[in-house]
């Protein structure tokens, strides 16, 4: 294989990178332990080059969304199903992605060899927290710490407390933050509303309140087993959500909409406070259990009011926990107990009736991704009559590599097996 560097295009690197590596993994290592010992220093340094590049490439999918198009709801779990990343890997390539713009030194070592991937991350991830004046500061402290000759492990320590070591050195650590002058006494709550919908939520609770979030949120918000990837902040948001909708039972909002919004209309729906709704958003948050949907005719004529009947009932949930330990999704590990009941044909207008075997459990994400991109959701059953839903890539993604036979998605010896 020959490839002139300078005028190669990225795609033909990493494939010439590919075809190296390949023929690396299956030569036998040299007799010679001292040969061994060198080759290993050479591989890695190239190896924490490559994640540079890497890094460079999963911040552009972050960045631009791209692979929800491709049904993952962020980008940790793309590259936990698709990449096969264990939890901790996942994390640390997704904040070196995300962080290196406001690190330039850290960025210019690790790719020129100078830095390993191990230092970088371990950088990376103590100035996540920190707002850029800082972060300029602790790259500069730590990189020293780096060249004083500390391990990573000790670099870590000092990234642990280095808002205490960044105070010390400016003398402002005895100055109080906004949050320890309100005082502890009494629990508060602050809640700002994003422009897409969702909200910000920051607070305190007292002793009293946090032994009742503990109690309530902490049996929910456990691993559901060995294969749930999730950190202990979307297990508790998860936890969170699945207490607030009543654990998927009680009506705790209505969203009053046109029959023809939620039959594919551009008229936008409301909640009852007077706050507009999308329409897309609307039909949507009508598929979430736990949500009341007062369709109106012409002339503001109420036509159905939604009420718990529509929805599963507790005995049917019980069943379909059983069936479904995790999200109907192959490729989600969301557990079955924070999942939301999806009628399998779908429930608008009554379409699919509630019926144990029209039903299967999905994540909340899923459940509107299916709604939303029908055609990248491939439904069939296993052979002990779950359904299994199968994530497909975008339609413009399957037209570029549809070279197989008729019926087929992609070429027979593509990487992505698309129908597996």
């Amino acid at each position: 294989m020959t490839v002139e560097l300078g005028a190669a295009s990225t795609m033909e690197l990493v494939n010439a990178l590919s075809a190296i590596a390949t023929e690396l993994a299956q030569r036998e290592a040299p007799e010679s332990a001292a040969a061994c010992l060198e080759l290993t220093e050479t591989l890695a340094a190239a190896s924490d080059m490559q994640e540079s590049a890497l890094a460079g490439f999963i911040g552009r999918v972050d960045a631009t969304g791209e692979q929800q198009r491709w049904g993952f709801p962020s980008t940790r779990a793309w590259l936990r199903s698709r990449l096969g990343m264990r939890e901790s890997r996942a994390k640390e390539r997704l904040t070196l992605a995300r962080q290196r713009h406001r690190l330039p030194q850290v960025a210019e070592r690790l790719a020129a060899g100078e830095l390993s991937f191990g230092y970088a991350t371990t950088i990376t991830d103590a100035v996540a927290r920190l707002d850029d004046t800082d972060c300029a500061e602790a790259e500069a402290t730590l990189l020293g710490f780096v060249d004083q000759g500390f391990s990573a492990g000790k670099v870590a320590t000092f990234g642990h407390r280095i808002r205490d070591v960044i105070a010390e050195r400016d003398g402002t650590e005895d100055a109080p933050d906004e949050d320890t002058k309100r005082g502890y006494a009494k629990s508060w709550l602050t809640t700002t509303r994003s422009l897409d919908g969702g909200r910000y939520v920051k607070g305190w609770l007292n002793p009293e309140d946090a032994a009742i979030w503990d109690g309530t949120l902490a049996p929910l918000a456990k691993p559901a087993g060995p294969e749930d990837r999730r950190d202990v902040a979307e297990r508790t948001a998860a936890a969170l959500s699945s207490v607030l909708s009543g654990g998927h039972k009680a009506t705790k909002v209505t969203v009053i909409c046109d029959l023809e919004t939620l039959t594919g209309g551009n008229a936008p729906a409301r909640l009852t406070d007077g706050t507009p709704i999308p329409a897309p958003h609307a039909r949507r948050i009508a598929l979430a259990a736990g949500v009341s949907p007062l369709l109106l005719g012409r002339g503001n004529t109420p036509l159905y009011l939604g009420h718990r009947e529509r929805f599963a009932s507790a005995a049917q949930r019980q069943v379909l926990e059983t069936l479904y330990p995790s999200c109907a999704v192959r490729e989600c590990e969301i557990p079955g107990t924070l999942c939301e009941v999806d009628h399998v044909n779908g429930w608008a207008l009554g379409n699919s009736p509630t019926d144990i075997d029209q039903l299967a459990l999905t994540c909340g994400w899923h459940n509107r991704f299916k709604h939303t991109r029908p055609g990248q959701i491939q439904i069939t059953k296993d052979s002990d009559g779950r359904y299994v839903y199968r994530l497909l890539p975008p339609a413009d993604a399957r037209a570029a590599t549809d070279t197989g036979p008729p019926g087929s998605i992609g070429p027979p010896d593509s990487a992505f097996d698309w129908a597996a």
